[in-house]
């Protein structure tokens, strides 16, 4: 998939919109089985109904699947059969999901709108939101496990759950500097910036891409291959919040399905607002380079990652 000039009429925007979702659906081909391996594993665990209705309500509700999409795509890169990662996509979504509960409540972002509709603390309360966030962790966790449902090897289980805990951590430290600060000395406002959004953002979308690469490869791990896939969800993960900024100010909040401009007007660090719109939509450009440049040891078989990042950095919600 190569990107194309930019649409500048009406018919012309609605065939860009026609094909975009078209590569989306071809490439979310194996989510279906992924959000089962979710419902059956959240439907299996005893728990109280109005807190797996709570977390049903985020982890399976609608969204982009984007980190899941990586998990398996990066499987198929290094040789793997897809549903060898339909855990480890299933596991970080659900930690995504508990990501975007917590995010949106009073005492962080205090949202209540997500993914077009009311967030989980205004549908559920805002004491069921913190403890389905919590819940949908030890899921998480607990769906890497080897089990009576879960035939993961043990030893491998033990890979994906150090690379699940290495992401989830650098997401929270990443959500700590973005809220509270407590950042390293002499760093400039751009090094602050990218080291929110390394660990914020980032740290999920590698760890989704390294969990398809090692859940396909598995048992015989090539060093070179899991290096490919690593550099790319690194480009990645930081190409997706530079694009996620911009659309903070240039899309509404129908269009995006939560609220628009709340990042500047909660005064916190923006790509656009730090290095301004031209400047940011170069930097996706540089990033989508650096991502596609990571992939060329993996040939042909890295086309689904090749489309998702080329995806990304159009992507207009």
């Amino acid at each position: 998939m190569t990107p194309q000039a930019a649409p500048t009429t009406e018919t012309e925007l609605d065939a860009d919109a026609r094909a975009t979702d078209e590569a989306l659906r071809r490439l979310a081909a194996h989510i279906p089985a992924v959000d089962r391996r979710m419902a059956d594993h959240i439907r299996r665990t005893p728990m109280p109904d109005r807190l797996r209705e709570s977390i049903e309500y985020s982890a399976l509700g609608p969204g982009k699947r984007l980190r899941p999409m990586l998990a398996v795509h990066a499987c198929l890169a290094v040789g793997g059969e897809p549903e060898r990662a339909f855990d480890a996509g299933a596991a970080v979504e659900l930690i995504h999901a508990f990501s975007l509960v917590h995010d949106d409540l009073p005492a962080m972002d205090n949202d209540d709108l997500r993914r077009g509709r009311p967030t989980n603390h205004i549908v559920y309360g805002e004491t069921m939101a913190i403890l389905a966030g919590d819940a949908m962790v030890s899921l998480a966790f607990a769906l890497l496990t080897p089990g009576p449902h879960q035939a993961t090897d043990p030893a491998l289980a033990g890979l994906l759950s150090a690379e699940l805990a290495a992401g989830t951590t650098g997401m929270i430290a990443g959500q700590v500097y973005d809220t509270l600060g407590g950042f390293p000395e002499d760093l400039d406002d751009r090094q602050r910036l990218e080291l929110i959004h390394r660990h914020k953002t980032g740290a999920l979308i590698r760890a989704s891409c390294r969990m398809g690469a090692l859940a396909g490869m598995w048992p015989r791990v090539d060093a070179d291959r899991l290096d490919a896939v690593t550099r790319y969800g690194d480009a990645i993960g930081l190409m997706f919040q530079v694009v996620d900024d911009i659309l903070d100010v240039e899309q509404t909040a129908d269009r995006l399905g939560k609220r628009a401009n709340k990042d500047a007007d909660a005064g916190k660090a923006t790509f656009p607002g730090v290095l301004g719109l031209d400047a940011s939509r170069a930097e996706v450009c540089r990033l989508r380079i650096e991502a596609l440049d990571a992939l060329r040891p993996l040939g042909v078989n890295a086309a689904g990652l090749r489309d998702l990042c080329e995806l990304m950095a159009v992507r207009d919600r």
